[in-house]
């Protein structure tokens, strides 16, 4: 069974440790790099939550990511011009599509369970990609940008003002990640990780081995909405290049490279991944060969990702 004190030790650290990492990255990046490691960062959390705490590998949650991407800029340029409600609507969308296909597909394990969701992933790539009319085609969705926050007392510019937007998406990502964490330390929680180190016990046990797995994909499916949605925002566009089984590669190497097992290990991949993405992509076009020799060599030499290794000597 897995160790219920890693759960344990991080969680009383989420909230803390998301505005210590915000503060980090505000002083030393500036602020547009920031922001996109807290957005990808969420998108890998979100895999990792399933993958790593559950064991249940996806390679289409980039359809939820692009949903939400989605999502969020048909409601700025059609509906409301509301980047709350283009949140909500963003993440809902990628969200209630994630559950009710995870409910189709919940009972496959292994292998099929990852082709059956590359699959699906490839569907709403393709609807995007030939929807132009309503999503841009291959262009884009396209003029749509986050408003100004009202608050009755005050508002805040996070259109023109890029360091009231980074704290604002910090804030959105400190709000996902401590409510992942707490659903990792609730019994819920422990159930997942009780499927991930040994599903038939779990079933021996009594416990919903389905249900449990459709829940938790639904809650991750969520959460990559929500980051999806905070995508949409920083850029003011998106495109069907969101929703590509390549971008859900991206995620996964993410949580690989930091540490999947571990709940900060995600973000710590993100932010290697963006810092690797900028210096490289102005050296070569063919920056993504050197992230992948990257992946390579952590996934033989540094199982645990690159977080298992500062512990490790940390503890040493």
């Amino acid at each position: 069974m897995a160790q219920p004190t890693t759960i344990e030790g991080e969680y009383d650290y989420i909230i803390v440790g998301a505005g210590s990492a915000g503060c980090v990255l505000a002083n030393r990046l500036s602020s547009d790099p920031g922001t996109r490691v807290l957005v990808l960062g969420l998108a890998a959390m979100s895999v990792n939550f399933l993958l790593g705490f559950t064991g249940v590998l996806s390679f289409g949650h980039a359809a939820w990511f692009g949903l939400g991407a989605y999502g969020c800029g048909l409601m700025l340029k059609f509906i409301a011009l509301s980047t709350p409600l283009g949140l909500m609507a963003g993440t809902l969308l990628g969200g209630v599509m994630g559950g009710l296909l995870g409910a189709l597909i919940v009972r496959r394990r292994g292998v099929y369970f990852a082709m059956v969701t590359i699959a699906f992933g490839q569907v709403f790539y393709y609807i995007a990609f030939q929807w132009s009319s309503l999503t841009g085609g291959d262009d884009g969705l396209r003029p749509f940008s986050r408003q100004p926050l009202h608050l009755g007392f005050t508002t805040v510019d996070i259109l023109n003002d890029a360091t009231a937007f980074y704290y604002f998406v910090l804030l959105c990502f400190a709000f996902a990640v401590a409510l992942m964490g707490f659903i990792l330390r609730s019994p819920f929680g422990r159930t997942m990780l009780a499927i991930r180190e040994n599903e038939r016990r779990a079933r021996f046990l009594g416990i919903p081995v389905e249900r449990h797995i459709w829940i938790a994909f639904t809650l991750s499916c969520f959460f990559m909405g929500l980051a999806g949605a905070l995508y949409a925002l920083v850029n003011n566009f998106a495109d069907p290049r969101g929703l590509h089984y390549s971008q859900s590669g991206d995620f996964v190497m993410m949580a690989v490279m930091g540490g999947m097992r571990s709940f900060w290990g995600p973000l710590l991949g993100a932010a290697l991944f963006v810092v690797l993405q900028d210096y490289l992509s102005s050296v070569t076009v063919n920056w993504m060969s050197f992230v992948g020799l990257l992946f390579v060599l952590v996934a033989l030499f540094f199982p645990r990702g690159l977080l298992g290794v500062i512990r490790r000597k940390s503890e040493a």
